[in-house]
């Protein structure tokens, strides 16, 4: 895939995006965003600050009435051109997504790029059924039915691992419902988020809508979550990140919507097809370089199955093409980051303190030295209450551990303070079933391990977070709902007045 714009060139105005137009923040500070895959400046910017925070929220207030004032019809409508312009700029949002994030074009252009068009259409439909409960006479005296309305301008901010996904999970449920947002990416990725915002402009969604604030969380992120004008947070990040946004915003009595830290279980059973199960731990765990938090971190592998297992998933990972990500061969780029490698790394040389390093754990050398990239790694012999199985490392790190009975390995499965997502990986209808309701997590797949659809809910249990990303449910986190109740009788007196004043 070759360059098809010039990062400078587009972005020559400015990183910010509000009112429909870029423009350069304020804050008087410069960030820099660097290909992990070379350790070099793509491109550099001001950074906002608390005053480019204050005009995107206005823009977006100013934006409301008229946007929640449109027909379902129209939004709809709006959102299908939006929709169509992701699609036919698909190579540049893949093309921008490797180059910030340093993930294998192949997974930018054949999974970020059209989820991300996917998700466009499905709120484009969406939009059109914002349906509340059915009129009826619930007290025999009164019309009762239910509003959905939107709630005014939502403040969110998103993660780096998938930046262009997650700037759509956040816009797209929003504005459907008739919100206006100001969306803070991630300062390191902010590429294509504001790509993501100038496509809505050229689709016809008008200007406020959507605004985009790429500034340092302490200031711009802090500033956006308690803005006084700001009636909902939505924030996807890790679970530290979010209990500080948690303390902010409900000062502020806001609606939050948190999608946090995981550490999802894969729970191989006895009668599982081995095969399957080592493709999809692979698979699971390496996905954007392990930076997911659904992504398989610790798989817990019935005693007949666990040596081949191992074995299997070894050798599979040892086969992996590390390198460019803009070779259409490879199959693991850098981390986001040298800090996050170097993190990564210091999970794994603590854990061979305890512990043993199968395959990986290292980062290569040679014509990848300058990039963050680190080898697949497989850990085995760890406790259970080890740091490698209980924190979030987000990194190419699978650890594995072996149980003996279903009651054992389910209760290791929910023993974590995560619960975002699961695995169970069995050909037994009894125990499939039990793994779908026993395992404490938003979503448990079986016989698979990382597929979403933009029909069906995302979110977590316990320090996972609350609320939900994608489906129609996400309308329960930007919506607010409304009883109306009109009385149909025509009589001055009630009966229930007598409660309060006068006899029957």
């Amino acid at each position: 895939m070759g360059n098809s714009f010039q990062v400078q060139d587009r972005f020559a105005d400015g990183a910010q995006y509000i009112g429909g137009r870029l423009r350069p923040g304020t804050s008087g500070r410069s960030h820099d965003v660097v290909n992990p895959a070379t350790g070099k400046t793509v491109h550099s910017y001001e950074l906002a600050g608390t005053a480019d925070v204050d005009a995107a929220v206005a823009a977006a207030r100013a934006a409301f009435p008229g946007w929640s004032g449109a027909t379902p019809a129209e939004r709809s409508e709006a959102m299908h051109r939006f929709a169509a312009v992701l699609a036919e700029q698909a190579d540049d949002f893949a093309y921008a997504e490797s180059l910030q994030c340093g993930k294998p074009v192949k997974l930018s252009t054949e999974f970020d790029v059209p989820g991300t068009v996917d998700n466009a259409s499905f709120f484009a439909g969406a939009a059109r059924h914002l349906e509340g409960k059915s009129a009826a006479e619930y007290s025999g005296d009164h019309t009762s039915y239910v509003r959905r309305e939107a709630i005014g301008v939502i403040g969110s901010i998103a993660p780096w691992n998938y930046p262009l996904q997650m700037a759509a999970w956040k816009v797209l449920p929003a504005v459907a419902a008739g919100n206006t947002i100001v969306l803070k990416p991630a300062e390191i990725t902010p590429l294509t988020s504001l790509m993501f915002a100038q496509a809505a402009t050229e689709a016809g969604i008008p200007d406020g809508v959507i605004n985009i604030v790429n500034g340092a969380g302490k200031d711009a992120g802090e500033h956006l979550v308690g803005h006084p004008d700001v009636v909902m947070t939505s924030f996807t990040g890790s679970t530290a990140v979010g209990k500080r946004v948690a303390e902010i915003a409900t000062s502020t009595v806001k609606r939050l919507h948190l999608e946090l830290g995981g550490k999802a279980p894969f729970v191989v059973f006895d009668d599982a097809d081995l095969e399957a199960a080592v493709h999809g731990a692979v698979a699971g765990s390496l996905i954007n370089t392990g930076q997911d938090c659904t992504a398989a971190t610790r798989a817990y592998v019935q005693r007949p199955l666990y040596d081949a297992f191992v074995q299997g998933v070894a050798e599979l990972m040892e086969t992996v093409r590390v390198g460019d990500p803009f070779a259409p061969d490879t199959d693991l780029g850098p981390l986001i980051s040298h800090a996050q490698r170097d993190r990564v790394a210091a999970f794994v040389e603590r854990a061979r303190g305890y512990a043993t390093v199968v395959t990986g754990g290292e980062a290569p050398g040679g014509e990848l030295a300058d990039g963050a990239y680190y080898r697949p790694t497989l850990i085995t012999g760890a406790a259970q209450d080890s740091e490698i199985v209980q924190a979030e490392i987000f990194g190419p790190v699978l650890v594995v551990l072996p149980f003996d009975t279903d009651d054992e390995g389910i209760a290791l499965a929910n023993d974590t303070p995560y619960g975002l997502a699961a695995s169970a990986w069995t050909r037994d209808l009894y125990r499939a079933n039990r793994a779908t309701r026993e395992i404490k997590a938003g979503c448990v797949w079986i016989n698979d391990h990382i597929p979403i659809i933009s029909e069906m809910p995302h979110g977590g249990y316990k320090a996972s977070g609350f609320g939900k990303d994608m489906s129609s449910y996400s309308f329960e986190e930007y919506t607010q709902v409304k009883h109306v109740m009109y009385d149909n009788t025509a009589v001055a007196r009630k009966d229930w007045h007598r409660t309060i004043f006068g006899d029957r």
